[in-house]
């Protein structure tokens, strides 16, 4: 007797897979936490110092079904970053996928008081050489492992500049790029047993873009062809298609997600 057809695999799937994503106590790296969490995915949540509100990710998290740890490193600090690679893997057992979403906070808080040779320090540790240490090592590893991916964030304005954003445009505009020329060699490097490719979100309603001035509200707008800011569940779909088998041809590559925004 023939046996029935096995149920359709849901699309994206992340079943037996894990995944880090650091920066994921809020944001964009919470939504793609839970996004892959829903996926199937068991999960490292990362802070520097939020304990409080990673345990709150954590627990959405398990309500998934999903494993959830809970990992502090101060990934702008050179030192910490292997000791926190390592934890990852003996947290998970494996390192299917690494996201690199940290990033330094240059818009809220007490940031924006700061010289802009202060907030260029800060940049390029926290968002440049954390993301190419971490991949290197990670993308190391998982070579050995046979397989792996790799996912970086980036910025849609970067390589095409931003007016009106003063120093932080300018800012931002060195260190993204440098991440998403960074993707593009790596994943030379890697290829073929790790994938490596970078999200270049646009207009995003994040901390900054709640708090955001009309004018600048406005702007968004009138940027955005869709007419509306992006959501951190628009680029964590985004992030659980690109890590997931569906696309497993696509390596190396820059990916707007931006509402169709051309400058």
């Amino acid at each position: 007797m023939a046996q029935p057809p096995s149920p359709p695999r849901p699309f994206a799937d992340l079943t037996g897979r894990t995944a880090v994503i650091t920066g994921s106590s809020s944001g964009i790296g919470r939504a793609i936490a839970l996004e892959l969490a829903a996926a199937g995915a068991d999960v490292v949540i990362h802070c520097r110092r939020s304990r409080d509100r990673a345990e709150a990710v954590a627990g959405e998290v398990r309500a998934l079904g999903r494993t959830a740890h809970i990992l502090t490193a101060d990934v702008g600090q050179e030192s910490e970053l292997t000791p926190f690679v390592e934890a990852c893997l003996n947290a998970l057992g494996k390192l299917d996928i690494w996201v690199n979403n940290a990033g330094a906070d240059l818009l809220t808080g007490d940031a924006p008081k700061w010289t802009f040779e202060e907030k260029l320090e800060i940049l390029l540790d926290v968002d440049v050489r954390s993301a190419v240490l971490l991949s290197r090592d990670v993308g190391r590893r998982m070579q050995e492992a046979g397989q792996g991916v790799i996912l970086n964030i980036g910025w849609d304005q970067a390589d095409r500049g931003m007016d009106g954003g003063g120093d932080s445009a300018e800012l931002f505009s060195a260190a993204k790029n440098a991440i998403m020329g960074f993707t593009r060699s790596l994943a030379m490097t890697l290829a073929p047993a790790v994938r490596v490719n970078c999200i270049a979100p646009g207009w995003i309603r994040t901390a900054w873009g709640d708090g955001a001035s009309n004018a600048w509200q406005e702007r968004v707008l009138r940027e955005t062809p869709l007419r509306r800011w992006g959501l951190p569940e628009d680029i964590a779909r985004l992030a659980r298609f690109l890590v997931s088998d569906e696309a497993s041809f696509i390596t190396g590559q820059v990916i707007n997600s931006n509402g169709g925004a051309v400058r």
